[in-house]
């Protein structure tokens, strides 16, 4: 029930038939007695920065969760951003402190992270892959340096965007093999589609599948469906994978701490979970 009282947490992106986020966090915050509520909004991109100044100028807007096409934008929206934001060079969290000030935070890549890690696979050495340089592919491979693969393999249908997230790595990881320019699979350990591709009915591929080893661990970050087409493929050619929503379950106690909202854990999230395909 949504009250007068009620605290807004906005789910800002384009579109919002895909968005899960509000089916987790509003049945726990209903579990826990919380008056507070995810509310998704929908902007297309010309319309944004406009929408967050004037959102942020209501009362009883206390954040926002940020998706695509937004999460780059956002960066340069709010008056401060963490480290791991800076690195993404994007953000998926806003939170408006007690002073009004605006800060971003970056949460997808931990996310990511600790649900891989979660099931077993060893990140410590290993050659990732990560197609998708937006605000999503840039957390996660931010998250991934950060867990000391070896390598880091970067593609992006704007060969400008995976070079300057190549280039913010460098910055902060000298030691790490960062390499652009190419999709082919061949010789990763770990495969990430951090691309829309896979929303829309008919969507190619993000990668040849066929160049994927059976021993290579596959993640996915879209959420429309549970098993997308390219999860498919992988777990046909004996792939480990990950679903988008792990990532989604992994993040959000990260993002309750952000927000004030006390600490949870993936599985009481998903006990008290809505989420349906």
């Amino acid at each position: 029930m949504i009250t007068g009282r009620t605290t807004i947490i906005a789910h800002l992106g384009y579109p919002t038939f895909g968005f899960k986020a509000p089916m987790i966090y509003n049945p726990w915050f209903e579990a826990k007695g919380i008056d507070a509520a995810v509310v998704p909004i929908g902007v297309e991109t010309p319309f944004y920065p406009d929408l967050v100044r004037s959102l942020f100028r209501t009362t009883n807007v206390l954040g926002a969760l940020v998706t695509m096409p937004h999460k780059v934008t956002t960066a340069g929206l709010v008056d401060e951003v963490t480290t791991t934001g800076r690195i993404a060079g994007a953000c998926n969290a806003i939170l408006r402190r007690p002073d009004g000030s605006l800060l971003g935070d970056m949460f997808d890549g931990a996310g990511f992270v600790r649900g891989v890690e979660r099931k077993g696979k060893r990140l410590a050495g290993a050659r990732a892959l990560v197609v998708g340089s937006g605000g999503v592919g840039s957390a996660i491979a931010a998250s991934l340096a950060a867990a000391d693969v070896s390598a880091i393999g970067l593609f992006d249908a704007s060969a400008a965007s995976a070079e300057a997230l190549g280039d913010r790595l460098r910055q902060h990881y000298p030691a790490l093999e960062i390499r652009t320019g190419s999709k082919d699979p061949d010789g990763y350990d770990l495969v990430v589609n951090a691309t829309p591709l896979g929303m829309n009915d008919g969507d190619p591929l993000p990668v040849d599948v066929e160049r994927i080893a059976p021993t290579a661990f596959v993640g996915e970050v879209v959420m429309k469906e549970e098993f997308t087409p390219f999860l498919r493929a992988a777990r046909a050619k004996g792939c480990s994978v990950q679903v988008g929503t792990d990532m989604l379950f992994e993040m959000i106690p990260a993002y309750l701490e952000f927000f004030g909202f006390g600490d949870s854990t993936p599985e009481e999230l998903r006990q008290v979970s809505k989420l349906k395909y």
